[in-house]
């Protein structure tokens, strides 16, 4: 379990009251803060997606044609690897949508993007 998890869930709940769809990628077998929002944000539609076969929402973000992310007011990413920053932020901004990177604590920056400290939290954001 993430230790700023609560933090994490707590900024996206605030900063995206009004939104319809979030979506997760990469939630292997973290599920902490997808739970967390799913507490939080009861009226918005929060699907996780996963390379793995076990999952409902199964996508590869190297090479996607999912229509899964049209729609979503969020796309969220927890301790990605840095090589797929760039495809997150290609489906970002293909479907137009704000993207939010946590990285691990030791991982380089990306290139753009604002760094925010929220309570326990430090995350890139993305505006599209």
């Amino acid at each position: 379990m993430l230790n700023d998890y609560k933090s994490f869930a707590e900024y996206i709940a605030l900063n995206y009251l009004s939104a319809v769809k979030i979506v997760e990628v990469g939630i292997g077998n973290e599920f902490s803060v997808f739970e967390e929002l799913k507490r939080l944000l009861i009226n918005v539609e929060i699907i996780a997606v996963d390379i793995k076969e076990n999952y409902p929402f199964k996508d590869d973000i190297t090479k996607s044609k999912s229509n899964i992310y049209e729609g979503s007011d969020l796309i969220y990413s927890i301790r990605p690897n840095p090589e797929l920053y760039t495809y997150l932020m290609n489906i970002a901004s293909k479907v137009q949508t704000d993207l939010i990177i946590r990285p691990f604590s030791l991982d380089y920056p990306p290139e753009k993007g604002k760094l925010i400290n929220y309570k326990k939290a430090v995350f890139f954001l993305f505006k599209n």
